[in-house]
């Protein structure tokens, strides 16, 4: 997840907000395998400061170098496909623009997802040519061991025939923040696949609650991870989540207050829910964060840099999904 909270927004508007009352439900009480998945390295859309962001190129490298989950987000184009893209607007990392819900597969598909990554600081534009090595693999330079295709926009279902036995965690997008129909076309969408597929180990997030809501409405068998309202309401006065969650995806801070605290996480998981950090501007995305995470006790960490992460997680022994170690909160 990233921080994309609307200009304005405090603490007291998530605690008190009309999507808050309505999503507001008692925690599940079967038992939560999310709990047993840790320490997870959850390669934030595949590890946007190593790699093109949620290109196929980004997640085949994350799970080559060892991490255990991707997370990802989706739009839907204009003929009801499943993209993996962050914004809505193609601009800003392809060298096309438009918005995604106003373009079909096949022009989403066309443009070029790593035209402006610059290795170890994500997207950037404006730099001399060369500062883009990966410019023109999508159209017929080649990079030993890829395909062009892994440098466009992927559908969701080419990342799930690619990775049919790594969890998934799987943002749901908006046009815009207050365009509630832009979230739930492409959240049906969404539960329509995921019923398709047959598989539960994925987790689903938005920052849109009333999306979330209808979306397990439609999915129920699929976990939740809440909105910030969600979230900081439960954070804040202790209220409960919505129906379906499984995890919290938290922000090391927001305005300021810590959030991801070993207090918080200890009360979450007696709560029986997991805990996944992320840091898009909430937090430095390096080591001394990572380690101050795993020190926290939280279940996963969604790294730009999964590389960096893989060195903490392995150079402290760590343990990871199927792999003892060491446990640092035993």
């Amino acid at each position: 997840m990233r921080v994309r909270i609307p200009l304005g927004i405090t603490l007291v508007s998530l605690l008190v907000g009309p999507v808050l009352t309505a999503t507001s439900a008692a925690a599940e009480t079967a038992p939560n395998p999310w709990l047993e998945q840790r320490v997870l390295n959850m390669a934030h859309s595949g590890g946007e400061d190593e790699a093109p962001t949620n290109t196929m190129y980004a997640f085949k490298r994350a799970a080559s170098i060892g991490a255990d989950m991707l997370e990802l987000d989706v739009h839907s184009t204009a003929d009801g496909h499943l993209v993996v893209i962050h914004d809505a607007d193609v601009q800003r990392t392809t060298d096309g623009a438009g918005l995604v819900e106003d373009m079909t597969l096949e022009q989403v598909q066309a443009l070029d997802a790593a035209y402006w990554f610059v290795p170890g600081r994500n997207t950037v534009r404006g730099l001399p040519d060369s500062a883009y090595p990966l410019r023109g693999a999508r159209h017929g330079e080649k990079v030993p061991g890829y395909k062009n295709k892994d440098f466009r926009v992927p559908t969701l279902a080419e990342v799930f025939r690619e990775f049919p036995d790594t969890p998934i965690n799987i943002e749901i997008k908006g046009t815009a923040d207050t365009d509630l129909p832009s979230f739930l076309r492409t959240g049906r969408l969404l539960a329509d696949f995921l019923n398709r597929s047959g598989r539960t180990d994925v987790i689903v997030a938005s920052f849109n609650d009333a999306a979330l809501v209808d979306f397990h409405a439609r999915a129920p068998q699929i976990g939740l991870a809440p909105g910030m309202a969600g979230m900081m309401a439960y954070f804040m006065a202790g209220v409960k989540p919505i129906e379906g969650t499984v995890a919290f995806q938290v922000p090391v801070q927001f305005q300021g207050i810590p959030v991801a605290t070993r207090a918080f996480v200890q009360r979450a998981h007696a709560d029986g829910y997991a805990v996944h950090v992320w840091f898009s501007g909430s937090a430095p995305d390096d080591a001394a964060t990572y380690s101050r995470m795993v020190d926290a006790c939280v279940d996963g960490i969604m790294p730009a840099k999964p590389s960096v992460l893989e060195e903490v997680l392995d150079g402290r022994g760590i343990e990871r999904p199927g792999r003892p170690g060491l446990d640092p909160c035993a």
